[in-house]
């Protein structure tokens, strides 16, 4: 059995119970930041939460399904199949695919809810008191270069996460979520994989739908998430064919890299999204 009720929030990334620190320019005007290298901190993760805003990008390399967390369904891709291995991630902790979902590329930075509004926070291992960094404020006081524009980014990714959940709940209120029985194959002679606590869309219960309803999830993107879930459906035997390949890189380091047949996107733009 593999659980996957426990996920990390859609707006902040967690992975080890990391700390969140507010950014505050009284505070922090002299402090620097160490920048992400690589998706190490996500390694362990087996889902990660999605917008609708890169399906397109998510639909060729992804299967998509949905968790329910905190009385809602939320959208994500499946990128491990137990074991608490990401196996979208090597060893060196690179992105082994050519598409990083975009809540992922904001790391170390993040949005967090404070009093009603949202706040940048940086993850606190990456917050140094010396130039071994970058810095997060310029001499003027004003977030640096690279910080406004990971907080512009993390800007648009939240308002289309509201979305994204808009379109998600108008699934559930029209009854076309179902569990997801997921069993996948491993090699000869071993058991399947039962993966539990994700959810599909139903197609029969799709197809049935009043005209009334089917056009009301066509206004909100609701529709668009739906099929783009059950079209990336086709990816779940990608995710066994991964297992294999990070065997047999423990068996085998020689073999060539997976990076090298899957590309890496890691851009960080809403543009590109």
């Amino acid at each position: 059995m593999t659980p996957l009720d426990v996920v990390n929030k859609p707006q902040i990334m967690e992975y080890n119970m990391p700390t969140w620190k507010a950014i505050s320019k009284t505070e922090h005007a002299n402090k620097h930041f160490i920048a992400r290298k690589g998706y190490s901190f996500a390694a362990k993760q087996q889902v990660v939460p999605v917008l609708l805003a890169e399906l397109s990008k998510l639909i060729p390399l992804y299967a998509i399904g949905f968790i329910y967390q905190q009385d809602a369904y939320i959208p994500v891709v499946l990128t491990g199949i137990g074991g608490e291995q990401n196996l979208f991630v090597n060893a060196d902790g690179k992105w082994i695919g050519s598409y990083v979902p975009a809540v992922l590329r904001g790391y170390p930075f993040a949005l967090a809810d404070n009093m009603g509004e949202k706040v940048l926070c940086i993850q606190e291992d990456h917050l140094v008191d010396d130039s071994q960094g970058e810095p997060l404020f310029d001499s003027e006081g004003n977030l640096t270069k690279p910080v406004q524009e990971t907080l512009n980014f993390l800007n648009e990714c939240e308002k289309n996460r509201r979305v994204t959940q808009t379109a998600s709940t108008a699934l559930d209120k029209a009854g076309v979520i179902e569990k997801w029985p997921l069993q996948i194959k491993q090699q000869e002679g071993q058991e399947p994989v039962q993966v539990d606590g994700l959810y599909r869309i139903s197609e029969n219960a799709l197809n049935e739908l009043d005209a009334e309803t089917f056009a009301g999830l066509r206004s909100n993107g609701a529709l668009a998430l739906a099929y783009a879930q059950l079209f990336s459906m086709n990816q779940i035997n990608q995710l066994a064919e991964r297992a294999k390949y990070h065997a047999r890189q423990q068996s085998k380091p020689e073999e060539p890299d997976i990076e090298k047949l899957f590309g890496n996107d890691d851009i960080l733009s809403f543009d590109n999204i």
